[in-house]
């Protein structure tokens, strides 16, 4: 794919690139209610996928801000979140949806799913992730933490059409997204419908990533 050029990820689908260390994806949240689950992995190393819970206790903070580093496994910098025009609304607890999920949920037939989505974006480019991971950054998803400290409270997106994040590469990586296909809990704002999102990539350059910080174990 070309730099610049829009890719569209279509409703309940997955899409994945790969990227150079240095260049930036940017996801648009093209109607300004879908939700869209976000993986990647050191393309040196598939073993050493993006991290949920690594990257919270590298960032001390539950959901990332302009200039956080989302990290690795091995507490590797992969991708920083350079650009956002949302109201930084995202979320780093929920799981992945998975064919589990709609089950547990009343489904009888197959319904696709974020974990599903990852693979067949991947499986397009001729990768296959050596693991299913269910700890996706779920983009635009509305999570928030109650008063009492404890609990979560799921919300519709709060985007507009058109928002966006860009998260820059801080190694050769592959990047997968999922157009989140559930309609069922209404996360997708009130109509509760799966609409499509749309990326590309661009290289341009952005800061390099702020140093590990000492602190961090």
């Amino acid at each position: 794919m070309q730099s610049g050029e829009l890719i569209e990820i279509p409703a309940r689908h997955g899409k994945a690139l790969k990227l150079k260390k240095g260049q930036a994806v940017r996801l648009i949240n093209t109607h300004g209610t879908q939700v869209v689950d976000c993986w990647a992995w050191n393309a040196a190393d598939l073993a050493d996928h993006m991290s949920m819970e690594a990257t919270r206790v590298w960032l001390q903070r539950l959901n990332p801000l302009v200039g956080d580093t989302f990290v690795t496994m091995k507490r590797n910098p992969i991708l920083t979140l350079v650009e956002d025009t949302s109201p930084g609304v995202h979320d780093t607890f929920m799981a992945a949806c998975d064919r589990h999920r709609y089950e547990r949920l009343g489904v009888k037939d197959y319904h696709r799913n974020c974990l599903d989505n990852m693979f067949e974006g991947m499986r397009d480019l001729g990768v296959e992730p050596p693991m299913p991971i269910l700890a996706s950054f779920n983009v635009f998803m509305n999570i928030a933490v109650e008063g009492d400290g404890r609990s979560l409270n799921t919300g519709p997106v709060v985007t507009k059409a058109g928002d966006y994040i860009t998260l820059r590469a801080d190694m050769d990586c592959y990047v997968a997204f999922s157009a989140c296909p559930q309609d069922i809990v209404k996360i997708q704002g009130e109509a509760g419908t799966p609409r499509s999102a749309h990326f590309m990539v661009l290289d341009q350059g952005f800061p390099s990533p702020p140093p590990r910080p000492a602190w961090v174990p």
